[in-house]
């Protein structure tokens, strides 16, 4: 058993806020001296087929708590997937159809356990009760909160303000996200900082129906790796778990340096006194940082596809980068006559076609930025016309290879 500190030191580490915190010491203590574990709930609805980096700060602080003997509950919230969080939308969201959510879900359990301890970790679906509410069963649980409570949400409270629609299913996903906790009397719930209002709503139900209130534990959201906005698929700064490893490791050096110990903390299990150490070394110098971001790397991927293939991704980077080699295998792109104009193609025409960019205007952008190199030879000529030649390889940015062949 792990004393009170020790579980404190690591629960609290990279955690925005908890509410209120002296009453997760209470619980650890009750937890230790009873020796039953604590039930820390999460849920995740899954709107989406993949989960990225910025998804697993939870999942992280979670198996810490299994790591110290406490069951984890992961609720996939099928029911309330359907719905969409309204968090943060300045609009209803699309509804999803029960087979998308489900595709997503199955997606979701085999993603998850790269970080949960599978034995540890008791999988649950929110349609098992809020699919069999009956309407008095429902509107007993509405008459648990106010409308004046709902709309101290900064999302429709701002909707309301601006006369915005806000239909009325949406105003009941907080409640079912807090009637989950009421089901499965959880002791402590986690989400991101976006969440709390989510969180704190499970904190006023538990007490409406008799239970001792959970603890809310917020993380941050992991910015991605662009520094500004947080990690989305949509704006194309995230890594992805199931991503290659070499592509895992590439975009992770791509990351600034300033955010390396950020990732760290938020997206690996390197333990504090580590943390600390590397801090350290940055400061005075004795660490380069280009190791440090390295060993990020090697962290990141090794977690998701294992040693071997974290130190190959390495290797590769190291020979594509620093040996300025190409890679072993890469994307063919077949040029065929009809893209041709007397033997040529406007070279921002060619690498749209092969899909290295989504636009001649993007590529046209990256060339005159010196993004662009045609074997090897950077072109900063945007209205160059090329011959293709069987083997050529263009390059666009630091990671994006494309063999022409004829």
């Amino acid at each position: 058993m792990f004393s009170l500190d020790k579980q404190l030191e690591v629960i609290r580490r990279g955690v925005a806020e908890i509410v209120p915190e002296n009453e997760l010491a209470d619980k650890l203590k009750h937890s230790i001296e009873s020796g039953k574990p604590l039930r820390i709930k999460l849920g995740l609805d899954p709107t989406a087929p993949d989960i990225h980096l910025g998804h697993t700060v939870v999942l992280q602080k979670l198996r810490q708590f299994q790591e110290f003997g406490h069951q984890v509950i992961l609720i996939l919230g099928d029911f309330t997937a359907r719905i969409g969080d309204p968090t943060g939308r300045s609009e209803t969201r699309k509804q999803l159809t029960e087979e998308q959510v489900l595709a997503n879900a199955r997606t979701y359990e085999r993603q998850i356990f790269k970080i949960l301890d599978r034995a540890r970790t008791k999988v649950v679906f929110n349609s098992q009760w809020l699919t069999p509410m009956n309407f008095v069963q429902v509107v007993e649980l509405a008459a648990k909160c106010t409308v004046a409570r709902i709309l101290e949400r900064d999302d429709f409270a701002k909707r309301f303000k601006e006369c915005l629609p806000i239909s009325i299913h949406e105003l009941f996903y907080p409640l079912m996200q807090g009637y989950d906790s009421v089901v499965l009397k959880a002791d402590v719930e986690l989400g991101g900082t976006d969440q709390k209002f989510n969180l704190l709503m499970g904190r006023t139900l538990q007490k409406e129906y008799g239970q001792e209130p959970q603890v809310a534990l917020m993380m941050p959201i992991l910015e991605g790796l662009d520094g500004v906005q947080k990690m989305s698929k949509s704006l194309g700064n995230y890594i992805g778990i199931d991503e290659p490893p070499r592509e895992m490791y590439g975009k992770t050096m791509s990351l600034a340096d300033d955010l390396m110990l950020r990732y760290f903390e938020l997206a690996t299990a390197v333990s504090l006194e580590e943390l600390r150490s590397i801090e350290a070394g940055l400061k005075n110098g004795s660490m380069h940082p280009r190791d440090v971001k390295m060993r990020l790397a090697r962290e990141i991927v090794t977690q998701y596809h294992g040693q071997e293939a974290a130190l190959a991704a390495e290797e590769e980077f190291k020979r594509i980068f620093q040996q300025k080699d190409l890679p072993d295998e890469m994307p063919e792109f077949q040029v065929t006559g009809d893209m041709l104009e007397n033997g040529v193609i406007w070279l921002p025409k060619l690498i749209a076609l092969s899909g290295m960019t989504g636009s001649t205007s993007e590529a046209r952008r990256l060339i005159l930025q010196g993004g662009v190199k045609v074997d090897g030879e950077k072109v900063e000529d945007a209205g160059i016309n090329i011959r293709p030649v069987s083997g050529m390889v263009i390059q666009v940015g630091k990671r994006k290879f494309t063999r022409f062949v004829l």
